[in-house]
């Protein structure tokens, strides 16, 4: 079966649209409470609901609270929390699922649903085939006495805090570094500066002050200039930038430097096979190259999965591997069922401190390469990609970097885009390339849907 609502991690979209509606919502809800709480061990099944800072968020939680109660589930409410922080809560409450209210690093004006089952996964895509499936069916009620209810969790945020600080190494803490916390007026900007500052660390806050609608606006890991500028002005040992949902991050070294998330993934790797072996890391078709070649240098079997941070957790389950990861920022350790910046960011912190040395210090030796994304602002890219024409223009692009580099192309998962991404040893051939390639694929989409002028 193909689902038709979700796509790469649960259902996104601009709200309004057909699916970020309330009444649509509401559906979901219901629809969501059947599925995921059929196996409830309690009298009555229990479901979280967090969210990001985004105006809408209200709506919709309230949306998806009447959805759930309609299908006789009660719903713990947390309030704004970052994506990790719910499947952590998940699990510690012994609820039936989660669900996260957020569209990430995506603009203000969207916003979607995503969903963990009770153990704090991801979905697998039968359930959310199964979920698309109800949402087809006529809404019934359970009688009046059977309907759910709702109440607000108040110390969900602390209890997030508590867990993140009891994965510093015992003894150790933050004094004397200076941190810049970019929390992108999302879903961090409370409890990130909790979990740094009371482990010592001095900070510089920005993106911390959300308004409803500031949300990812030129500040967080997708606009990282921001953290670098404001690392530089305030002399800082580390900048550290989440994004909307605080699900992924990019780190800042004293000299201005990006740290992205191929190479946090390649610093906890070194120290993990260090303190006592990795059996290997898995990351995905978007890894930069020299990522796998560093892990070949260590002995370390490196795995790609699929783009999504639940794929490379499927992997990492299949293999047995503990760390994996994506360039954006997603890190999965053994600490976390899910990408999770302030984990990641405490993962290096304690290499530093343990080591004593920099950021800068700590990464020396690491030459990515040379890496151009882009992408197309259009609709149906699966189509456009299933056209001879389109397969002949990427073939003829594979062939130039033949030997010496990598192509992808792929629809989004999250957003109406046609990504491309080309890695090359040499930049300006990597520019041309993407270039050349998105030219030719931006006139053949006009071609075939003149109403796609505007690409």
């Amino acid at each position: 079966m193909t689902r038709q609502w979700f796509g790469t991690d649960g259902v996104r979209g601009t709200v309004g649209d057909s699916i970020i509606h309330p009444e649509w919502i509401l559906r979901l809800g219901w629809a969501a409470g059947h599925v995921l709480t059929a196996g409830a061990t309690t009298a009555r099944a229990k479901v979280i609901i967090g969210k990001d800072t985004r105006l809408s968020g209200y709506m919709l939680e309230s949306a998806l609270e009447a959805g759930l109660a309609a299908a006789g589930v009660d719903v713990l409410l947390v309030g704004p929390l970052p994506t990790p922080a719910i499947a952590y809560l998940t699990r510690t409450l012994r609820a039936d699922a989660g669900i996260v209210i957020s569209a990430s690093h995506n603009p203000f004006p969207d916003n979607g649903i995503k969903f963990f089952s009770a153990d704090g996964y991801k979905l697998p895509d039968h359930l959310e085939e199964e979920i698309e499936s109800w949402i087809a069916r006529p809404m019934t009620l359970p009688s009046p006495e059977k309907l759910g209810k709702a109440r607000r969790v108040e110390d969900a945020a602390g209890r997030y805090v508590e867990f993140c600080k009891t994965t510093f190494p015992a003894g150790e803490d933050l004094r004397g570094l200076r941190l810049v916390l970019d929390c992108a007026h999302g879903a961090n900007y409370k409890v990130a500066p909790m979990v740094f500052g009371e482990l010592g660390a001095s900070l510089h806050l920005i993106g911390a002050e959300p308004n409803g609608i500031n949300i990812n606006d030129q500040v967080g890991s997708t606009a990282p200039e921001a953290l670098r500028a404001e690392v530089l002005r305030q002399e800082a040992d580390v900048g550290i930038a989440f994004d909307g949902d605080g699900d992924r991050l990019i780190l800042v070294d004293h000299g201005g430097h990006f740290v992205d998330g191929d190479e946090i993934l390649l610093l906890l790797a070194r120290e993990m096979q260090a303190r006592g072996g990795l059996a290997g890391v898995v990351g995905t078709v978007m890894s930069n190259l020299a990522l796998e070649q560093a892990l070949h240098e260590l002995n370390l079997p490196f795995v790609r999965a699929p783009v999504g941070d639940r794929y490379v957790l499927e992997v990492m389950r299949r293999e047995g591997y503990p760390l994996g990861g994506e360039s954006s920022g997603h890190i999965i350790t053994p600490a976390n069922s899910t990408g999770d910046g302030i984990l990641a960011a405490l993962g290096v912190l304690a290499i530093m401190r343990r080591r004593g040395v920099s950021l800068a210090e700590l990464r020396r030796g690491y030459r990515p390469f040379p890496q151009v994304l882009t992408s197309l602002r259009l609709r149906g890219g699966k189509a456009l990609l299933a056209q001879p024409l389109a397969q002949g223009f990427i073939s003829s692009a594979e062939q130039r970097l033949s030997g010496c580099g990598r192509l992808l192309v792929r629809p989004s998962g999250t957003e109406p885009l046609l990504r491309i991404m080309v890695e090359a040893r040499d930049a300006a051939l990597a520019a041309m390339v993407a270039d050349e390639l998105k030219s030719a694929l931006t006139h053949l989409a006009r071609q075939i849907d003149p109403a796609q002028a505007s690409l």
